[in-house]
């Protein structure tokens, strides 16, 4: 059974930085979504079983990276540059799905969220 559990989340204001991470007891694509208040749930990145490759949507590119730790089962998304249109509840997802996968339903594991709020 795949667990996943993100930590991390907070009140930060623009410009700043915040690391969220993902406990994930699994060996496929760990990918995180955002949902911001009021919209549906979105894609922002994705990484391989490996950690090999890693992919992103544009509106984070530069901004945000993943990686991850095998031997400790921790997926992290480094958040840099933070902007108000960053607040969202922040999940992580595992899947047995390619790399550039962003639709949310094609992934069978999710943790509960950690909300992420960056004050202008």
């Amino acid at each position: 059974q795949v667990q996943l559990v993100e930590s991390g989340g907070g009140v930060v204001q623009a410009g700043a930085s915040l690391r969220v991470s993902c406990a994930a007891s699994t060996r496929t694509t760990v990918a995180w979504f955002r949902q911001p208040p009021g919209k549906e749930r979105e894609f922002v990145a994705a990484i391989t079983w490996n950690g090999s490759n890693s992919y992103y949507v544009d509106s984070v590119k530069g901004r945000f990276t993943i990686s991850r730790d095998n031997a400790k089962n921790t997926v992290d998304l480094q958040m840099n540059g933070l902007k108000p249109e960053d607040t969202a509840v922040y999940y992580c997802a595992a899947g047995q799905v390619p790399l550039r996968t962003i639709t949310s339903r094609m992934y069978d594991y999710w943790g509960q969220g950690t909300q992420v709020t960056v004050s202008s």
